[in-house]
């Protein structure tokens, strides 16, 4: 495993993550992608057609994890660009209270495919197909090299809002729970587009909780994908950024398409936790049950308040929350993740998220 590569982490970042499980790299945007960002999700948020939506509403589960999303909305949304909405953003009957703008919890999850500017945080160089971003620091292709990924894939591209007054609180969850690998393989990157407070509900992390915090549970389909066995159980097929035609806008309805609130549609798809009988850790040393439990447990959890711009690298083990924003300021953030998609590693057919025909998006590119 590199320490030193051009665009990627700091000695320091590279070894406060495998203490850790996260690490800070504040200005890793420059403003000026910072603002194209928000720009673009505005303009994301300006074509959202609130009278052919679902009004599929994101909910984590709670604590539990069993009451999570999971119409068709969400469970087809891993190549396109759709729309998820705020619990609290509905009155007692169910109707609609806010602007659409003030409304959406969540806009997802193939923002890296089919956006180009944030398509363009992925380019290495300037010869990239997908954009090159000036500036940059810890480039994301640098850094999966410095983690010792041999094909990363990227996956689940979604910007966060974080409403003013409504947005949600998200329990301790470890991400390799709703993306699992066998054995567990992601990382999260997770860019801040406002500055994330204690007031807008910043994210706060258990430090070295991945060395010890097994994935014990898996969100997954009820039934299985409906699509051929062909590249959904392995990530070792490639995607492009092919638009499709109804490229960064709100979508209509599929036929046939559920519009409910709860966590299965009509024909019975939907999500549920179950028990992880897999691998609990990824490979390597230094992973184990008992290794610093008790020690980081009375530590506590630690806030990470940090600036717009800044990156958060997120370990798949690693147990992190957010709370409710209960301020008036927004806190909207950017997030994709990458697995390993080499030899030896297998992603789940089961996983809410499954790829599209072409597999998911390859971080390196040749």
């Amino acid at each position: 495993m590199t320490t030193a590569e051009p665009d990627g982490l700091t000695p320091e970042q590279l070894a406060a993550f495998h203490r850790d499980g996260y690490a800070i790299i504040p200005d890793a945007l420059p403003p000026s992608t910072v603002a194209a960002l928000l720009d673009e999700t505005h303009r994301l948020l300006d074509s959202l057609d609130l009278s052919t939506h679902p009004l599929t509403r994101f909910r984590t589960g709670g604590d539990t994890g069993d009451d999570h999303v999971g119409d068709d909305y969400f469970l087809s949304s891993g190549d396109k660009i759709r729309f998820f909405l705020e619990e609290d953003a509905f009155d007692a009957a169910g109707r609609l209270v806010r602007p659409k703008h003030r409304a959406v919890n969540k806009i997802g999850h193939f923002l890296h495919g089919l956006s180009p500017p944030f398509a363009a945080l992925l380019a290495r160089d300037p010869g990239d197909e997908r954009g090159f971003v000036d500036g940059l620091r810890a480039r994301p292709a640098a850094v999966a090299r410095q983690l010792g990924y041999a094909d990363p894939r990227v996956l689940q591209s979604m910007v966060i809002c974080k409403q003013p007054e409504i947005g949600g609180a998200v329990p301790p969850h470890q991400d390799s729970t709703f993306l699992y690998t066998d054995p567990p393989s992601a990382v999260g990157f997770w860019y801040a587009l406002e500055d994330a407070t204690l007031e807008n509900g910043c994210l706060s992390f258990l430090p070295g909780s991945h060395r010890w915090a097994p994935v014990e549970r898996r969100l997954v389909r009820k039934k299985p994908a409906r699509r051929s066995a062909a590249g959904a159980t392995k990530t070792t097929t490639t995607t492009t950024t092919t638009t499709s035609a109804r490229e960064g806008t709100a979508e209509e309805p599929e036929p046939g398409q559920a519009g409910g609130f709860g966590n299965s549609d009509g024909d019975g798809q939907g999500t549920i936790m179950v028990p992880n009988d897999g691998p609990r850790f990824p490979r390597g040393q230094g992973y184990g049950e008992e290794a610093g439990r008790e020690q980081d447990k009375a530590r506590g959890y630690v806030p990470g308040e940090v600036k717009a711009g800044s990156l958060v690298l997120i370990h798949g083990n690693l147990l992190h929350k957010s709370e409710k924003n209960t301020s008036q300021k927004g806190r909207i953030i950017y997030t994709f993740h990458v697995i390993e998609g080499g030899d030896g590693h297998v992603y789940d057919e089961r996983n809410w998220l499954q790829p599209p025909a072409e597999g998911f998006t390859k971080l390196y590119r040749s």
